[in-house]
């Protein structure tokens, strides 16, 4: 990437809104799809409360989470960052909209909505389809919805800032990041907890609606029968008597025959309603490794880290290992070349226990030096004793202690035990 002068790259750059079609007789597949291509996050109505809330919650811990395009050592351990456009994308800015923690939350928010998530490369240095060079160095990128599927290609709704506008593009397969959400079966299928829950939320919303538009839903039973005409013009016009009272009324108050018996709908069902909401609410929340200490903040360690491991690492892995596969290339990877995340260790526990268990693990020989720093995204030393387990606290025994005190063997010794005796004698 840095080899490749200024005068080539200039040549060769290259923006996904003017890279030319696939072919006319590409196939594209938009009945079939596995993924639910209709949802969109501004469908969100006062869900929000809970669904969005969950969202927004994982969206800001991923994001949190530093992601690195890094150079391995020969024992495929950190060794340091490169300079990279991946890098600046990640930890400065993705596109003139966005900066790199904003990029990332895009990036989960959207892939958590609608089941899937295409990262675009925008514009690079050279053609990502050129054969002139094994990789090609990102400039900026955005997030996408996936429109349509081909075996090769893929038709994408990208944001333009030339334009303002989003623009349908088509970008092959194998230079486009796609991820799946991998909590997808609890989230995104038809009947998930998830849409469910969503299902039951935009229900509460419609008696909220309709309680909020003075509708209170009453079935009022007249002492006769309503069968002919003139008895259902005679309750029609009992029911505007009521109306008129409810809306003439300053607190909401009406009077009816002692004959006639009202009875509210809204309250029951309302009522059950809710204890639906509450079960599927707290369902949802034990499948993705969520509590509601986790949404206010104020979850111990111990709960925070069984959400990391079960919710976020899986999130974090699936955009980490696709960028890797896809946009560093196969001879990058060969020659040490990664996606690594890092997960700060403070958000999760204090220094002095961060130091006690790095003591624990080198005073037990468990860990090396290096593979700890490793651990805590700090790059190795080159101290060949950071790469042994040897505890530094205890003096290690000298394998040649014995024979330093020792006369140095001549083999004379040898010589006269195997000596007969009557030699010896003589």
């Amino acid at each position: 990437m840095s080899d490749v002068s200024l005068s080539t790259r200039l040549k060769h750059a290259w923006n996904a809104f003017t890279s030319r079609e696939p072919p006319a007789n590409t196939m594209y597949n938009t009945v079939t799809s596995s993924y639910n291509l209709s949802h969109r996050r501004s469908s969100f109505a006062n869900e929000r409360t809970i669904v969005y809330s969950i969202y927004n919650r994982i969206a800001i811990d991923v994001a949190s989470i530093t992601i690195e395009h890094v150079q391995l050592d020969s024992d495929s351990r950190f060794k340091s960052k490169l300079d990279s456009g991946l890098n600046s994308i990640f930890n400065l800015e993705a596109n003139v909209d966005q900066t790199g923690r904003n990029f990332v939350q895009d990036i989960v928010m959207s892939m958590l909505d609608e089941g899937v998530v295409a990262v675009v490369p925008i514009d690079t240095e050279i053609s990502p389809n050129s054969k002139d060079f094994g990789a090609f160095n990102i400039l900026t990128m955005r997030t996408a919805k996936i429109i349509s599927w081909s075996p090769e290609h893929v038709r994408l709704s990208v944001y333009n800032d030339q334009n303002g506008n989003h623009q349908e593009i088509t970008m092959p397969k194998s230079k486009v990041a796609i991820i799946e959400n991998p909590l997808y079966a609890v989230m995104n299928e038809p009947n998930s907890t998830l849409k469910r829950l969503t299902r039951k939320l935009s229900l509460l919303d419609d008696i909220d609606e309709q309680s909020g538009a003075g509708k209170l839903d009453l079935i009022i039973q007249l002492p006769y029968l309503i069968r002919s005409e003139a008895r259902k013009a005679q309750a029609e016009q009992r029911r505007k008597e009521i109306e008129m009272q409810l809306a003439g009324s300053k607190y909401g108050i009406a009077y009816t025959d002692g004959t006639e018996h009202i009875t509210q709908l809204n309250r029951s069902v309302e009522n059950n309603l809710m204890k639906q909401i509450e079960y599927l609410t707290s369902m949802l929340y034990g499948q993705l490794g969520i509590t509601e200490e986790i949404i206010s903040g104020t979850a111990n360690e111990q709960v925070m880290l069984n959400y990391y491991n079960r919710t976020i690492e899986p999130i974090i892995s699936a955009i980490a290992d696709e960028f890797k596969r896809k946009f560093i290339s196969k001879k990058a990877r060969n020659e040490g070349q990664s996606i690594m995340f890092f997960r700060d260790p403070f958000r999760l526990t204090t220094v002095n226990s961060i130091a006690e268990i790095a003591d624990k693990f080198t005073r037990n020989e468990v860990m090396s030096s290096n593979e700890v720093r490793q651990a805590i995204g700090m790059k190795p030393v080159d101290d060949p004793k950071a790469d042994q387990l040897i505890n530094s606290n205890i003096s290690q025994p000298q394998q040649d202690s014995y024979a330093i005190n020792q006369e140095p063997d001549d083999g004379l010794e040898d010589d006269f035990m195997m000596t007969p005796i009557s030699e010896i004698m003589e």
